[in-house]
């Protein structure tokens, strides 16, 4: 287990491009937090990290946001999905056979499902207005 504190929205987004770069491909990162905690910016640094060239934004209304680039990061959010079928159906384990690292907000919605792939799992704490306790396991 890995703990880290950031103190800005850039340090957050500069850890998950750091986190990139150990991430195999069809890797799962499972997320964990709050409203407003912080795991899309980390989703963005996950992504600028990979090389994907495409601008990141909450999957919040989409359920999925794919961004494109020379290690594909499809960003899930899990908030409305509960079962197998609605996983499956949204694309999920398509992504991961394709080999795209899979970032999921929201996946204690679907923990017994994702616990079946070995998930990175990153719980995002909002300590602050700026300050955020991450924890990676």
């Amino acid at each position: 287990m890995r703990e880290y504190t950031t103190h800005s929205r850039e340090e957050t987004v500069a850890l998950g491009r750091a986190l990139a770069k150990e991430l195999p491909a069809g890797a799962l990162v499972a997320f964990t937090g709050g409203l407003g905690a912080g795991k899309t910016a980390f989703c963005q640094g996950l992504a600028e990290g990979l090389g994907c060239t495409d601008p990141v934004s909450s999957p919040t209304f989409a359920i999925v946001n794919y961004y494109r680039g020379p290690r594909p990061l499809a960003h899930f959010d899990l908030y409305r999905i509960h079962s197998e079928g609605d996983l499956a159906a949204a694309g999920f384990y398509d992504y991961l056979d394709q080999g795209a690292v899979v970032a999921c907000e929201w996946s204690e919605n679907c923990a017994a499902l994702l616990a079946q792939e070995q998930p990175l799992y990153i719980d995002i704490e909002r300590v602050d207005d700026t300050t955020r306790h991450i924890t990676i396991r």
